[in-house]
């Protein structure tokens, strides 16, 4: 798989590089509709047109006014439509769109990607982001078998045989589209996930931000932001804090997030005697999630299968906490270079709880909050980012 090291200052050395028109397809538009490719679609399309290339962003339930100079909005189909309603719509509105000037093809989910692939331009390059195993987390989510098999063969493969490029955001998901989709390997890049470092960033002294948040002055607290649905752990993540409690009586976790498991994981918090440990604050407003990890001592990402990158460990970083994550997908690529005695030994509560209370007790180090932050502006600068996105999806172009 090719990882992309393009230079960051590439538009100042190359002025000869003009402006493009890229046609993007993504879900919806963050923060109106959270999720990680969702605020994946909406930082990128900002950052190239923040460097005058000309988006036209399609998607479900997008903005019916343009918010930007360079990004239009194709609204393809509403989300509360039955499924096929809305495929139907996605073709019939997408025949609506010029495709004549475009020079790049950026699709990010196959389900809507379908229904336009005999429609997009034969001589434009089309680069899919693959943001994950769409079958298979499914699966994971309680989708039937054939439901599973359906999605993967009459969906995305059939998506991905008719694209030329790959973006990935980790080698581990690379991997995947080369086993289950057999992808051949020259047609992937590797290229993480960014974070906004202006604002993600240190900006508040930590009992200022508990203070905001109404958070404990006095105690060691972690903090996770998750959806709550089976694959993201927090079940083991309370089972690890019950484990964790007799020898640090005082541990707070405050997990953001919502989800079909929500009721599940307030029962087991009860259970496991955690009343006064936990506190579920639901869905935390995209503006507060800056002061919430800053307030937190250690930001904690327990998930048991695909998460091919962890944005939240970037945030994180970004606003100088450190992160103890799982040793799933992209995760481990993410710190391992940085602070790999953070990364647990498996899956399990136990070695969950193992590597939370050796940080908590200082039994092994935590990076600096310096350090958290430099590493996350060094690798994971949106700006920077984008740059190598752009690169890869116009390379037919230059």
């Amino acid at each position: 798989m090719t990882t992309n090291t393009i230079d960051t200052n590439i538009y100042n050395q190359q002025p000869n590089i003009s402006p493009a028109s890229i046609l993007c397809l993504g879900l919806g538009w963050f923060p109106k509709t959270p999720g990680g490719l969702e605020r994946y679609v909406y930082e990128l399309t900002q950052q190239l047109a923040a460097n005058q290339d000309q988006i036209n962003l399609c998607g479900i339930d997008l903005p019916d006014t343009k918010l930007y100079p360079n990004i239009d909005f194709t609204n393809l189909a509403v989300s509360n439509d039955p499924i096929w309603k809305r495929l139907h719509s996605v073709r019939n509105n997408f025949k609506k769109i010029n495709t004549k000037h475009i020079d790049a093809i950026n699709l990010h989910f196959a389900l809507y990607s379908l229904p336009i692939l005999d429609l997009l331009p034969k001589n434009i390059p089309i680069t899919f982001n693959f943001h994950g195993p769409w079958a298979d987390e499914s699966h994971v989510e309680g989708t039937n078998k054939l439901g599973v098999f359906f999605k993967r063969l009459f969906i995305e493969k059939q998506v991905y045989q008719k694209c030329d490029r790959f973006i990935v955001l980790s080698q581990a998901f690379g991997k995947i589209l080369q086993k289950n989709y057999q992808i051949p390997e020259d047609k992937i890049h590797v290229i993480p996930g960014g974070v906004n470092i202006d604002k993600f960033k240190p900006n508040c002294p930590q009992l200022e931000a508990r203070k905001q948040l109404g958070w404990h002055q006095d105690r060691p607290i972690i903090f996770t932001s998750r959806r709550l649905v089976h694959r993201v752990g927090v079940d083991k993540l309370l089972t690890a804090l019950s484990i964790i409690k007799p020898k640090i009586p005082e541990i707070w976790l405050a997990i953001a997030g919502r989800g079909n498991l929500q009721s599940a994981l307030q029962n087991q918090a009860v259970e496991l005697g955690l009343n006064n440990n936990v506190k579920f604050l639901g869905f935390l407003p995209d503006e507060h999630l800056p002061l919430a990890y800053q307030a937190a001592d250690l930001t904690v990402i327990p998930s048991q299968s695909f998460e091919g990158f962890g944005l939240a460990i970037v945030e994180s970083l970004a606003c100088g906490t450190p992160v103890v994550c799982t040793p799933i997908g992209g995760m481990p690529e993410i710190l391992t270079p940085f602070s790999p005695d953070l990364i647990t030994s498996s899956t399990s509560a136990a070695d969950i709880a193992t590597k939370l209370s050796q940080v908590l007790l200082g039994e092994i180090p935590q990076p600096s909050r310096e350090s958290c932050r430099q590493y996350a502006v060094d690798n994971f600068d949106w700006n920077k980012i984008a740059q190598q996105i752009r690169h890869t999806i116009l390379d037919f172009r230059f």
